[in-house]
């Protein structure tokens, strides 16, 4: 059997959210409020790079697990979201368990 790609889509997809909400509840007040916007520069940075690296793990994903697209597409407008990603991670647990028992 294949090594699974969702552990690592899983913990992408989590870093992500967490720099989305960094970079909306912290670097935007920073920018807007302080004026200092290279906190919007650096963490927005950051953000767009693991933004990326989701996508590509969520292709893998896509294609190792041979997930449909309407799958990935669910889990693609989560991580659109503030916190979605947080609230779609119980069903790739259980995408996760579905890969490991063979029946992606």
């Amino acid at each position: 059997m294949k090594n699974s790609p969702i552990p690592f889509l899983r913990a992408v997809a989590k870093a992500e959210a967490i720099s989305f909400l960094l970079l909306l509840g912290v670097a935007m007040p920073l920018k807007y409020l302080a004026g200092w916007p290279l906190a919007v520069k650096i963490v927005g940075s950051l953000h767009g790079g693991l933004f990326v690296i989701f996508c590509g793990a969520l292709l893998r994903t896509l294609l190792v697990a041979r997930w449909p697209v309407s799958r990935a597409a669910l889990i693609f407008v989560a991580s659109l979201l503030p916190f979605g990603p947080f609230v779609v991670d119980g069903r790739m647990a259980a995408y996760e368990e579905e890969f490991a028992r063979g029946l992606h």
